[in-house]
């Protein structure tokens, strides 16, 4: 099976509450984004910053990818935030308001002054309407490595506040800039988290929403309560159905009499051989997942 990381489900945990922190352990997300900015006080960042590297340092996490959001470098806390979560030696380290390809040069920059390990990586957050207009040039940033940069995170409701959009069900306000972000990270291998879905006490809605992202090809969604990871866990995952016939569809392909053909047709539909990627895709996920749940009963 190919080596994926599943990013189906991405949790904001406030780096102020170490009871969130602690419970983090048990929670069956792919992924912990330990927060220092918008969830936290002002009053609270240094607190915040301390628990949440001991966090990291402490580990306990077992298979949870985890992302220390610090605050933006020209803040009062954004040096040191980056400083210490270096230390931390995260997976990776959340970068927000990356408006342009300068923030990551500036970035990386101090990556190397600071000789950060090669192991951390950059996610930049997509949240303001300059980032959408410079998103090509931001993704493209992909191919200096010094940027390390590897995930864009989309800040819906902070486009809305700049943007004056409207948060409503569906969201057709936001659709033509979440396709231009998902074609730019993908033409530069980029994983892309959807934003977050606002109202803890509707899961179904955001259930209703993971699978509008994972429809238009998002590779997860971020989360901001606990009872909103099985809805993204089984939105983001294909179904029984879409595995059974992916398979047909490989072994199809894989027949002898079908090496030269270009198209073939499994129970009356019509397969190209770019489907065959497609159905390979959806297997080896389906195995990813398969195992991540394995692990976890394990």
């Amino acid at each position: 099976m190919t080596d994926i990381r599943l990013r189906r489900s991405v949790l904001y945990m406030p780096g102020s509450n170490p009871r969130a922190l602690e419970k983090a352990k048990t929670l069956p997300a792919d992924a912990l984004i330990l927060d220092l900015e918008d969830a936290v006080s002002m009053e609270e960042k240094d607190l915040a910053r301390e628990q949440v590297c001991a966090a990291v340092k402490s580990g306990g996490y077992g298979h949870r990818e985890l992302i220390i959001r610090v605050n933006a470098p020209q803040t009062p806390w954004g040096e040191k935030d980056l400083r210490k979560a270096i230390e931390a030696k995260p997976d990776a380290i959340l970068m927000p308001k990356v408006s342009s390809p300068a923030v990551l040069e500036s970035i990386a920059d101090h990556l190397e002054a600071l000789d950060a390990p090669e192991s951390i990586a950059i996610w930049a957050m997509i949240e303001t309407p300059a980032a959408i207009l410079n998103i090509k040039d931001i993704a493209k940033a992909r191919r200096d490595r010094r940027t390390r940069l590897t995930c864009f995170v989309l800040g819906t409701n902070d486009l809305a506040k700049d943007t004056w959009a409207q948060l409503v069900k569906g969201r057709v306000p936001m659709l033509p800039w979440m396709m231009f972000t998902l074609a730019a990270a993908r033409a530069e291998g980029l994983t892309i988290l959807d934003g977050v879905w606002n109202d803890i006490g509707d899961p179904e809605g955001c259930r209703e929403e993971c699978r509008q992202a994972r429809d238009l090809g998002f590779d997860g969604k971020t989360l901001i309560h606990p009872n909103q990871i099985e809805p993204a866990n089984t939105s983001f995952a294909p179904t029984e159905e879409e595995v059974r016939r992916a398979r047909l569809v490989i072994e199809a392909f894989e027949k002898e009499e079908n090496a030269k053909r270009a198209a073939i047709k499994v129970e009356g539909r019509m397969y190209e051989r770019q489907h065959l990627g497609m159905a390979t895709r959806a297997v080896v996920w389906s195995e990813a997942i398969a195992a991540r749940d394995a692990e976890s009963r394990g």
